[in-house]
């Protein structure tokens, strides 16, 4: 065993499955759809925002707004979301899920049926419902701790 911080290793943990898990969903999502589109439409059905402002987008998936413009256009391009003038801000835009980005969602879910027996042969499922609510629980706290 190693004599890194408890937290440490945790996180590295973490981080392994998150780059592996990553990949694997990445192989099975539908064709032209990558992982950092599904994590928009998944914010979007998962909070049930009504509209975001890109910069809002950006910051909850933490990453550049320039980066979220990219994603956001080719979302758009495919029908996605929608982009429209943010009637508060004439300077501002309004993203909004469309039926055909819902609809996307669950073909996503559904692509994943395919990695469920992994999670099944490695954990069983009293073992998942006591290591949800856990990662749960972590999740809320650096989320918490990243709007500070």
């Amino acid at each position: 065993m190693t004599d890194d911080p408890l937290a440490f290793q945790l996180f590295n943990e973490i981080g392994i499955i998150e780059h592996l898990s990553r990949n694997a969903f990445a192989a099975v999502l539908p064709p032209g759809m990558t992982p950092a589109q599904f994590t928009v439409l998944n914010h979007f059905v998962r909070l049930g925002h009504a509209s975001r402002a890109p910069a809002q987008l950006a910051r909850a998936m933490q990453v550049t707004r320039a980066t979220m413009t990219s994603t956001l256009a080719r979302m758009v391009k495919a029908g996605l979301v929608t982009m429209e003038d943010d009637p508060t801000d004439g300077r501002g835009k309004l993203v909004a899920l469309t039926a055909e980005g819902r609809a996307m969602r669950e073909r996503c879910l559904a692509a994943t049926a395919a990695l469920l027996p992994v999670v099944g042969d490695a954990l069983s499922e009293a073992e998942q419902q006591t290591v949800l609510p856990l990662l749960a629980k972590l999740r809320d706290r650096l989320d918490k701790q990243r709007d500070t």
